[in-house]
Formats: C-alpha cells, structure tokens, sequence
C-alpha cells in the first residue's frame, strides 16, 4: 500500500489536509449563497414556521444519511475523484467517464460560475457600480475571481486550505452575527401563522430548494486522497453535515423570530439584510460583504475538488490525458485546474451575460430550438441549474445504486468505516429513494430545460468513444490507496 502508516494504524497518504481542513471544505462549498436568498420561498411553501424548520431539519438528517453511505465508500475507495472512482469500480469505465465528463462540461463548472457571477454582482453594488455598467462589471470581477483562485490553487494544497480556512471562518462570523441580530430583535407573536396559506409548489418544492441548499457535502470525497489520515474522512463528512445542518436551523430561526412568520414568508432575496438592519445603516454593506465571502468560499471549495476529479478522469482516458499531470514541484494538477478555469469562465460569459444568452439562442433558432426561457427560473444561472438537476441526479442515484453494487463486488476489501445491521441497508436505500424524489422533481420542475443537461452529457458518449483504452486503476484496484503524489509532469 502507498503512504505509510500513522500510530494509530489508519492509512496516511501524502496529503495536506486535516480533519479541520476537509470540514472547511464541506462548510465552505455548501453554504453558498441559498442561506441569503431562498428561505422566504421555502417558508412560503410551507404551512408554519415550525413545518418550515421542520423541513430544514429533514433534509439536513437525509444529508446526513447521505453522508454516512460516502463515509464508507470514501474511506473504501481513498483515492481522488469520488463518485467518478465509485461509478467506474461499480459500473466500468463508460459510466465514471461520464460522470467526469458531466461535472466539467456543465455541473461543477455551472456552480463555479453562479457564485463567482453573484461575487460579481454584489461586487458591482459594493463599488456602486451605475446600473447600466453593473452586468459587465459582474462579469469581469466574476471572471478575475476565477482566475485568482485557481492561480493560488497553483501553489498546493497547504495555500489552498488556508485560503479556505480563512475564507470559511469569516463566513461563520457573518452567519453568527444574523442569527444574534435575530435574537436580539425578537418578535413575542413571531410563530403566528395568521392568515398564511401553504404556496402553490408547495412542500414537494420546499424539500427541493432545502436539498438544494445542502448540495456539496459529498463534494469531500473528491479529495480523499489528499487527506493526511484515512480515519478523519468519515468524521469530517459527518461533523461537516451535522454542523451546516445546525447553522441552517439556527439562521432560519433566526429569519422567523427575528422578522415574524408572516412578514419572513415575504418573497425578496434581502432576507439577511433586513435581519441585519437591527445594527443600523451598516447592515446592507456587512451583508454584501458577506455574500460574497461566501461566494468566495464556495467558488474556492469547487476549484479544488472538482480538480481532483479530472485529474483522475485524465489519468484513466487519454483524450483527457493532460488533466491527469500533478506537478510534482508546486503540489497541484496544474493542467486540471486550468482547463477546468476556461470552462468555468466560458460558462459566464454564456450564461451569464446577455450577449452570451443571445448568441445561445441564436444557435438553437438554427436548428429549429426555441430559445431558452433565461428568465423563467430567475435568471440565466438559475436556468442552468434547474436544466442540469436532472443529470446531477441521475449520478447521485447511480453512487447510491453502486453502494449494493460495491459490496457485492468487493466483500474482502478493507472498509475501515462500515455501515452494519440495521443500518444496512435501510440507510443507503433511504438515500436511493432521496435520489429518485429529487430526480423526479427536477425533471417535473425543468421540463424541456432539461436539455441543458441531457445534450451534454450525450455528447460525452462520442468522446468517450475517442477516449481510447488506458490504464483504469479505479477499475482494477481491490483496496484505495493515494496516488496522486507519485504522478509528475511528464
């Protein structure tokens, strides 16, 4: 086995990041920006203000069942990549190339691209950007956003944490201080309903936008292999979940208590800044500020996952073959990093401006395609995201269908963290069935949208093909071990 072996017996590869590193990584890619934005639509869509954090508690526990069934498969399969090496043991090459193929054309590099658009745009407001210079505006400091934090991914894994470190304590700060405003501005009557009535999406589409609002956790298991210590992955995916799901209903109850029930269901993305006014003029810039902190952290948490996962789609399809070079001097996948940045940037200049929306549009009209409705799910990203659910879905269900599969494939294999009786297989099957509700819903919700997800994903098929045969360690390995250390630049 690589690595060597630490006093307590657990595998240690040749990775930088601790348990507190990898927790920051989960913290920091999951609470985006939804926590500022979207409670007042699920509140809406629920019938109280308990029903409401009832149902912000609920996903956070089928988060947490989710994160349980990856403990096992992560700390099974520790190499880089995640789902891609799960789905590629499971299923063989064509599914895991897929998989990879996917999080780079649309799915990561979307996510990146959202949140480095929304530092953007509340960039362009911190400046006081004039309202007609603001979309271009976004887009250059979304773009330069891009391209600073990949430049110092460049330089390793220790830069990397730090910044993320750094990056994540500053947005716990800002969580903290809204929850303290909400406190300290409570309402006695706060948990009337009044004359509330449950929203026309209803709890079906609350449950979505929660999930939503936790979609990342699993993220983790993307850099594996660059844990010091095999023990702490399933412990930092289990505290990771555990602690968003805390602050999640401590915010939110912060939003109700603070605002009142009534007033909270209110549709407007200023939430967090009117909880914050408690501190006067001040709050509108604190708030700015730490939206696009937290954009920041998520965007950072993206570039230095997501390029685990093409270095390890590099290693095993030579059409891809560049991704898979770590640079044995600087410490990082250097060439993975840099194509996934051009793709995150031609992802804002598309669908994030209007120029790139029209000139989409004008290619669809050629072969007969209406345009896509940009603003029917509020705004060019949020398009995307909901044209794309569909297929990070499908992968999702996939990972949770190769959990059986895995076992039964691999009985002898070392799994240092093991669900048993009666936890399996109730919990992975209470994941798989999370999977197919949300898979249902984003293609219910989506419709045709769909196709922003389906054609990219079809067109991964002939690059596959093109792909050719190479080594297939995730394939062909009978117990996970770090790699990425020993590959140089060639």
């Amino acid at each position: 086995m690589n690595g060597k072996q630490d006093t307590n017996g657990d595998s240690v590869g040749y990775g930088k990041l601790g348990l507190f590193d990898t927790v920051c990584i989960i913290v920091g890619i999951v609470i985006g920006t939804s926590i500022f934005t979207t409670p007042p639509t699920i509140f809406d869509n629920t019938a109280s203000a308990w029903e409401g954090l009832g149902v912000w508690f609920f996903c956070g526990v089928l988060s947490l069942v989710g994160a349980l069934c990856y403990a096992e498969l992560a700390t099974a399969y520790p190499r880089s990549g995640g789902d891609y090496v799960y789905l590629t043991r499971a299923f063989d090459r064509p599914i895991g190339f897929l998989f990879g193929w996917a999080q780079l054309a649309v799915v990561l590099s979307g996510s990146t691209g959202a949140m480095a658009f929304i530092f953007g745009e509340y960039c362009a407001v911190l400046m006081n950007v004039p309202e007609a210079d603001r979309s271009e505006y976004a887009t250059n400091a979304a773009i330069g956003a891009v391209g600073g934090l990949t430049l110092l991914n460049f330089f390793g894994v220790v830069l990397g944490k730090w910044i993320q470190n750094g990056l994540v304590i500053l947005k716990l700060v800002g969580l903290l201080l809204i929850v303290v405003a909400g406190l300290l501005s409570f309402k006695s009557d706060a948990m009337e309903v009044g004359t509330h009535v449950r929203g026309g999406g209803g709890l079906g589409v609350a449950i979505i936008l929660v999930l939503y609002a936790y979609g990342g956790w699993n993220d983790a298991a993307f850099v594996a292999a660059d844990m010091k210590r095999r023990s702490d992955i399933p412990k930092a995916l289990i505290l990771g979940t555990l602690g968003i799901t805390v602050l999640y209903l401590l915010v939110n109850y912060a939003y109700i208590v603070g605002l009142g029930w009534t007033e909270a269901t209110h549709f407007r993305p200023t939430i967090a800044a009117d909880i914050l006014a408690y501190f006067g003029n001040t709050g509108a810039t604190f708030i700015t500020l730490i939206v696009m902190i937290s954009a920041l952290g998520a965007m950072n948490g993206l570039i230095f996952t997501g390029s685990r996962v093409y270095m390890s789609l590099g290693k095993e399809h030579r059409l891809f073959s560049l991704l898979g070079r770590w640079n044995a001097t600087l410490k990082a996948p250097i060439w993975s990093l840099l194509v996934q940045a051009i793709f995150t940037i031609g992802m804002i200049y598309l669908v994030g401006t209007a120029k790139g929306r029209d000139w989409m549009d004008e290619q669809l009209s050629r072969v007969s395609i209406p345009a896509i409705p940009w603003n029917r799910y509020f705004g060019g990203f949020n398009t995307l995201f909901a044209g794309t659910a569909p297929v990070f879905w499908i992968f999702f269900l996939l990972t949770g269908f190769a959990f059986f599969t895995l076992r039964a494939r691999d009985p002898h294999i070392e799994r240092p963290f093991k669900l048993k009786k009666p936890w399996y297989p109730i919990l992975p099957l209470i994941f798989c069935g999370m999977c197919v509700f949300g898979l249902f819903s984003a293609l219910n919700y989506a419709g045709w949208i769909s196709l922003l997800g389906f054609v990219p994903l079809a067109l991964g098929i002939p690059l596959y093909l093109l792909s050719g045969d190479r080594a297939n360690p995730a394939a062909s390995e009978s117990t996970g071990v770090s790699q990425n250390a020993s590959d140089e630049d060639s």
